[in-house]
């Protein structure tokens, strides 16, 4: 038996139908803001908010060891986000470097 191919995407406008619809099997709300979604096989399985972290998954497949993936990428999303909006104050700050 073979592993399935994940796909981590983030979700397009379009996609806002499967992302519900992993939301209401997953008994759970819909993540809010940007969100990533997870494919295995080219099926939706699971889905993240990039900001508020909230992970729905279909519970009628192993999705744990994706759902940590796709967490562990909006993680990063976020640091990077943060890193991106201060370095602007970072090199104001500093100025500029005399020769």
């Amino acid at each position: 038996m073979t592993s399935p191919s994940i796909t981590i995407r983030p979700a397009r406008g379009t996609d806002a139908g499967l992302v519900a619809r992993l939301a209401a099997l997953d008994s759970s709300k819909p993540p809010k803001g940007d969100v990533l979604l997870a494919e295995a096989d080219g099926r939706p399985v699971a889905a993240v908010g990039v900001h508020d972290g909230r992970v729905v998954a279909d519970p009628f497949v192993a999705t744990a060891d994706t759902a940590t993936v796709l967490s562990l990428r909006a993680k990063q999303l976020r640091i990077a986000e943060r890193a991106a909006t201060a370095a602007p104050r970072r090199g104001h700050r500093f100025g500029h470097l005399a020769a």
